[in-house]
């Protein structure tokens, strides 16, 4: 493997001129640099980041803020995060996953300081989030993937929740179903105000109020476990309930098995319905759960198409993109106990 000594003899210049061209802590002639670009080119050697960084004042990395060291990486969010790593790659950039554990603040503000990236894409975004407001104090671009409670002025691409929930509604009252709960995120993520729980079960609680339908929504953890818990208490205190709208794919199986543990058919008897998940997800289960898959490659390359256009200096309009998810019907959605195919009038028509 070529060094930089190597380049030097075959430049017939000295180790530090080799430096000074790399780095551009000093000027080196045209005629010089174009000798020693011929010499790396001829012995094939490539200047390490580092030194690519100090020529450029860039390091070419993108930082992903994730609060993936309690929860994890669902299936869902690693073909987000595949989806960015590819798009970033490529433009030229490195996508790095930087969890962030309890103390975000000090973590994000290290980041910031260090300048290790020369961006940020931000997911898991809470509706009143320190990260972004350290994010807006700093002088380093940034995009979400989520929203907060004000975000015209942020760049954010993000999963359309009240559309998505609309939909997911419409499918279950056209089968049929009229009595249907909403199994979410955890009642942690509720009170920490985490956007997608706080959306999805606003729109959840409008558009069955729309339709002169009961609201039923639980919060349950990001386990089968809890899944299995919380379909016990369902059975108890809302027997009539003949269907499942759930965003937690950890719990949505573990429904789904106490479901089924207890004597109901799926489709048969009880309908499931996951949001905010994929047909990969949907694979792993038996019967093939109905799902609405999130846009997750989308919103990867949106976020990394708009915040490299950011670093660069290049984009003039604002990113505010919401996208639905798609519906992939499957084998655990049914016929309900009304199957006329009439839907419930809404309020006001």
């Amino acid at each position: 493997m070529a060094t930089m000594n190597d380049v030097a003899k075959l430049a017939g210049v000295s180790v530090s001129t080799v430096s000074y061209a790399l780095t551009g802590v000093r000027p080196v002639g045209e005629k010089t640099r174009a000798r020693i670009q011929a010499a790396m080119d001829q012995l094939g050697y490539q200047p390490n980041a580092i030194a690519r960084s100090l020529a450029s004042r860039r390091t070419r990395i993108i930082a992903l803020l994730f609060p993936a060291i309690e929860r994890g990486l669902s299936g869902t969010a690693l073909e987000f995060v595949t989806s960015a790593a590819e798009a970033a790659r490529e433009r030229g950039y490195h996508l790095v996953l930087w969890p962030i554990g309890n103390d975000e603040v000090a973590e994000t503000r290290d980041l910031l300081q260090q300048r290790l990236a020369d961006g940020v894409l931000v997911m898991e975004v809470r509706l009143d989030d320190p990260r972004v407001t350290l994010l807006q104090q700093s002088s380093t671009p940034f995009t979400l993937i989520g929203r907060t409670a004000e975000p015209a002025g942020l760049d954010h691409a993000d999963i359309d929740f009240d559309a998505t929930v609309r939909e997911a509604i419409d499918h279950l009252v056209e089968l049929g179903h009229r009595s249907i709960a909403f199994l979410s995120h955890s009642a942690a993520s509720q009170t920490a105000g985490y956007g997608p729980t706080i959306r999805a079960g606003e729109s959840f609680e409008k558009h069955m109020a729309d339709r002169n339908l009961p609201v039923v929504i639980r919060h349950c953890d990001d386990s089968a476990d809890a899944g299995r818990a919380t379909v016990r208490e369902l059975a108890a205190s809302q027997p009539d309930l003949t269907a499942l709208v759930t965003m937690n794919d950890a719990a949505t199986f573990g429904a789904m098995a106490e479901l089924m543990a207890h004597g109901q058919r799926i489709p048969e008897d009880f309908s499931v319905l996951s949001i905010v998940s994929s047909p990969k997800v949907g694979a792993m289960s038996h019967p093939r759960l109905t799902t609405m898959s999130a846009p997750g490659t989308e919103l990867g390359r949106l976020g990394v198409a708009s915040l490299i256009e950011r670093i660069e200096g290049n984009q003039t309009e604002p990113l505010h993109e919401l996208i639905p998810c798609r519906l992939d019907a499957q084998a655990t959605t049914g016929p309900g106990p009304l199957a006329d195919g009439k839907l419930p009038p809404r309020e006001g028509t």
